[in-house]
């Protein structure tokens, strides 16, 4: 049973949960509101975009995504052993094709107190209600795409954890600000970053270290953990301990973000 308490983001009332997490609206009524908005930002620092928080002391928060599809439903074991070595936080970003393809794995994260585990969508498309393009990968083209790849999504996280996760990244992290409101209509943050870590697991070791190691209190730092080819293991491995050796700690997004 929902008990509605007062809640607005962008000026739209959302409801509430007993517990005080916004309840998922239906897609009726995420047609009504947004079916004829026209967006006027596209990006990824679009208003309503968590890109930071605000740190007690020396805090930094490190994401990590797992796209899946083709090409992208790796696992990079490497990474995630050396996070759990040294009793690192994180949150995970799981895309429901990448659960799919790595059940086993996704539920062994899952049950880790340090891994948050977060939505990454449905099908890891940029998030839009009229199709817009990010990286060459057409995005969602309407309310009701946006609904179903968040939604989804969320959904497939909701029965690996038991529980509908509280932060949405969409794929290729472009937002429209429209989709952004239907984000939160769902009941979770749209998260972006503020440290671009690995370049979609493009970047050399050398580069990795060089971004993360540069993190501010506050800072969220954006890797991949589904290319064990690519160096992002090996870059984290020199920059935590740098973070770490100046005072540094990790943390996860609910631990720092109502």
């Amino acid at each position: 049973m929902l008990s509605v308490v007062g809640a607005f983001v962008f000026g739209v009332e959302l409801l509430k949960t007993e517990a005080g997490r916004n309840a998922p609206l239906p897609l009726e009524e995420i047609n009504k509101r947004y079916g004829n908005l026209t967006p006027k930002f596209w990006g990824q620092d679009v208003p309503g975009v968590v890109t930071r928080f605000d740190p007690s002391g020396l805090q930094v928060a490190l994401t990590l995504d797992a796209c899946g599809g083709k090409g992208g439903s790796g696992y990079d074991r490497e990474l995630v052993d050396f996070l759990v070595e040294n009793n690192i936080k994180a949150t995970l970003f799981l895309n429901a094709r990448w659960i799919r393809d790595n059940p086993d794995e996704a539920k062994n994260l899952e049950k880790n107190p340090l891994f948050l585990i977060a939505n990454h969508g449905f099908r890891h498309k940029p998030c839009s209600v009229n199709g817009k393009e990010a990286y060459g990968i057409k995005g969602t083209s309407s309310v009701r795409e946006v609904w179903e790849e968040v939604e989804k999504g969320a959904r497939a996280i909701e029965k690996l954890t038991g529980t509908r996760p509280g932060f949405y990244r969409s794929g290729t992290n472009y937002y429209d600000d429209v989709a952004v409101q239907i984000v939160y209509d769902l009941g979770m943050k749209p998260v972006g970053y503020s440290i671009l870590g690995d370049g979609g697991a493009t970047f050399s070791s050398k580069k990795v270290t060089e971004a993360v190691s540069k993190a501010r209190p506050g800072d969220v730092i954006i890797c991949h953990m589904n290319h064990p080819e690519g160096e992002t293991a090996e870059g984290l491995k020199l920059a935590i301990p740098i973070l770490l050796e100046k005072g540094y700690t990790f943390v996860r997004l609910d631990e720092v973000i109502n």
